[in-house]
């Protein structure tokens, strides 16, 4: 056997990573903008906030461009009392994945966080919630964008705000009109808890 061939540094690449760092080069000249919610109410919920920021900002394509305030709410249809609040926060973000892409990350780190979907309305350890994609309007019921509920949730549109303030929600209108329209009832911005931006 011919010894040249033999050695690792001069063997061809394959065919099939050539196309792939192809179509990175290409798809990361224009990345798409789009904003995450993340909630959590058990364990300790500030720490798994960060910890899936950072592994958003881990995510291969994926850029985290800012990062908003803490807010603390109280849970969503469940009985007051019968379950901790919810720390909540927004992420914009810079991505060259597509939505259904984005979807499995995000669900990919809802599981490592030992995400566990028992219950409608149930405690989670971590959400991670695609509200809008670039301008994309979608019924796709797989994933529905912008997210089918967020121009109702103040725990949503609060801190998206404060990163934005001229967010517009695609198909719904200004986000400042929109939690206008909704209210800030036990929404409660947690100034004393901050959020890292990845290094």
């Amino acid at each position: 056997m011919n010894s040249i061939q033999s050695d690792p540094t001069v063997q061809p690449v394959p065919a099939s990573v050539v196309e792939q760092v192809d179509a990175a080069d290409v798809t990361l000249s224009n990345p798409k903008r789009a904003v995450i919610s993340l909630g959590s109410n058990l364990g300790n919920r500030l720490e798994t906030l960060q910890g899936a920021i950072d592994a958003l900002e881990d995510t291969p394509g994926l850029r985290v461009k800012a990062v908003s305030p803490v807010y603390e709410t109280e849970p969503w249809g469940v009985e007051p009392g019968t379950q901790p609040s919810y720390f909540n926060a927004v992420v914009v973000i810079k991505t060259t994945l597509p939505p259904s892409s984005l979807l499995e990350r995000g669900q990919a780190i809802e599981e490592a966080f030992d995400r566990v979907r028992e219950e409608r309305w149930g405690p989670r350890t971590i959400d991670v919630d695609i509200v809008a994609y670039a301008d994309v309007v979608s019924d796709d019921p797989a994933l529905t964008l912008p997210h089918p509920r967020a121009h109702e949730r103040a725990f949503v549109l609060a801190p998206w705000l404060d990163v934005e303030p001229g967010a517009q929600l695609p198909g719904r209108g200004a986000v400042a009109q929109l939690l206008a329209g909704v209210g800030q009832h036990n929404v409660l911005a947690r100034a004393d808890l901050e959020l890292r931006l990845p290094e």
